[in-house]
């Protein structure tokens, strides 16, 4: 076997699982789709207002209902048939967009619509990512889970290069609204995949009893595992202030560089494929670990200061590349590492709560870079997310370092955490005796099924490796 054909076979090994091929192929052509319909939209915000903030407002709106709705989404993905959760959200979502084509093809479409349905989507996405990101491990079982999680990112980022590509044409040669027409008809893809897995083959768990406080329970939990809780607060930093490419690179295309559809398709194209190289590259790893994750983060925030001050469109697009490539290896590690660290019976809700933060603080992000690019230029929320995502780096690290030197050699990540018990579906966190050290233990007993529950499925090894603050 030759080297390429085993480097291949090791970056492709969820294929080996049939529901999950389906799941990929249907991704792709829906993101694409998606993606189309942002440049669109974006492009149709701009040419109604001529303004960087409505840009920014419209992704706020697309984002906020997650904030809101994000962790009742991960209860309900805990409770019902995943499956079938994703396949009504798609419908939605496609039917959202449908709206959007006939408004723009009608000439009937005002900037409150599009604020509207960016709002529904909003809703709609609540809903639908934390069962799409607790359903991969459904798919695949936690042997497969690290690489299955980088091929969903690599799917993410080919679909930024083949959607704005196949937008900007559509677009110069036929307008606006094919493109959401088309992305509309993507949803089926994914729909189709998804009616056609089979059921027998899923890694299910039972669904979770309907009980009162399981949302605090699942904040309760994230927050009391070292692992969990330092990976979601660095990531929801990162996702604030730096992972806002949605609305800086339009803005960076029409007002920094004069440019147009073409040069914002440009852009994200780059950007998209050094996406594509980080992910397949982390999706070749077996686990995730810490140090992949803060040396991510750190190139992530150099990459966008250099960014920042790239004097042409020629060398904002080169550099646009390693920025990629560090922005999804710190996203897929993220992601994995979060799966990885929680519970079966947990991880719908802690799969909303990294949602929450990390695509919640989308909002806050966008409306934060639309008022820079306002008053100081685009440029300028490049600077904030570089110098931000280089102190949350440094921070982390410093952190881990601490924690080490307190209390690493007593057997626990960072010297700090708790233990969990779960009883009768409810959560307890329990601090150790005085001067024992503390230590993650999962003793979970559940009263649906009446079975002792597994340990953490991290091993101490794993989770020695990615240890918290």
């Amino acid at each position: 076997m030759t080297l390429m054909k085993r480097a291949t076979q090791r970056i492709f090994r969820s294929f080996q699982v049939r529901n999950y091929r389906l799941f990929f192929w249907g991704q792709l052509v829906s993101v694409s789709g998606t993606w189309m319909q942002q440049l669109a939209q974006d492009w149709l915000v701009l040419r109604l207002t001529d303004r960087p903030l409505p840009v920014g407002i419209t992704t706020a709106l697309q984002f906020a209902p997650v904030l809101v709705l994000g962790i009742w989404g991960g209860l309900v993905a805990d409770r019902v048939d995943k499956r079938l959760l994703l396949v009504t959200t798609q419908a939605v979502m496609g039917a959202l967009a449908l709206a959007l084509g006939i408004l723009t093809a009608t000439g009937s479409v005002r900037l409150w619509m599009i604020y509207l349905l960016a709002l529904l989507l909003g809703c709609a996405t609540s809903f639908d990512m934390p069962a799409r990101q607790a359903f991969v491990t459904e798919m695949v079982g936690p042997e497969h889970l690290p690489n299955a999680v980088g091929l969903n990112s690599a799917v993410f980022n080919a679909g930024r290069i083949i959607g704005p590509a196949a937008a900007g044409v559509l677009i110069a040669v036929v307008g606006l609204a094919p493109a959401f027409f088309v992305n509309a008809v993507s949803y089926l893809a994914v729909i189709a995949g998804l009616l056609l897995m089979r059921p027998a083959e899923l890694f299910r768990q039972p669904p979770l009893e309907r009980m009162r406080g399981q949302v605090r329970e699942g904040v309760r939990y994230a927050w009391a595992t070292p692992t969990l809780r330092s990976t979601l607060v660095l990531m929801a930093i990162v996702a604030t202030f730096g992972l806002n490419f949605r609305v800086a690179l339009p803005l960076l295309a029409r007002f920094t560089f004069d440019g147009g559809p073409s040069l914002y398709r440009l852009l994200a194209s780059m950007i998209a494929c050094g996406s594509v190289v980080g992910a397949l590259v982390t999706a070749s790893r077996a686990r995730p670990t810490r140090s992949v994750l803060l040396w991510s983060v750190t190139a992530f925030g150099v990459t966008s200061l250099m960014a920042a001050v790239a004097p042409s469109p020629l060398l904002e697009a080169v550099v646009l590349v390693p920025l990629g490539f560090a922005s999804i290896a710190a996203m897929a590690t993220a992601n994995s590492t979060v799966q990885l660290g929680s519970t079966a019976e947990m991880r719908g809700r802690v799969m909303s709560i990294y949602a929450l933060l990390f695509i919640g603080s989308a909002p806050i992000g966008a409306i934060l870079v639309g008022w820079l690019s306002e008053r100081y230029g685009p440029r300028s929320s490049l600077v904030m997310g570089g110098v931000v995502c280089l102190l949350a780096a440094a921070a982390a690290a410093a952190g881990d370092l601490r924690g080490w030197r307190a209390g690493g050699r007593a057997g626990h990540p960072g010297g700090h955490g708790s233990r969990h018990r779960l009883r009768r579906g409810r959560l307890r966190v329990v601090a150790p005796p005085r001067g024992s050290s503390w230590a993650a233990c999962y003793d979970a007993t559940s009263s649906a099924s009446g079975r002792r529950r597994s340990r953490s499925p991290m091993p101490r090894r794993e989770s020695r490796r990615i240890g918290g603050l």
